[in-house]
């Protein structure tokens, strides 16, 4: 099973981006998408940015997985 991760663009540089995972900061690939602007969401899979998503997706998103991560304590 694989699994994506939004996060959120924080600045770009070429073809690499840093991403916000909720305070944690990264740098990822843009190799296989085009088109991302600083303060986009992309879905992050294995390094790289596999796909935007709208802020709201996201942030759905985002509160699904705080809510597992705090029933699963």
């Amino acid at each position: 099973m694989c699994l994506a991760v939004p996060a959120k663009v924080n600045t770009l540089k070429n073809d690499s981006a840093l991403v916000d995972f909720g305070g944690v900061f990264k740098e990822i690939s843009l190799g296989i998408l085009k088109g991302v602007k600083k303060g986009d969401y992309v879905l992050i899979h294995a390094g790289f940015a596999i796909g935007k998503l709208k802020a709201a997706e996201a942030e759905d998103t985002l509160r699904a997985l705080e809510e597992l991560k705090r029933v699963s304590q």
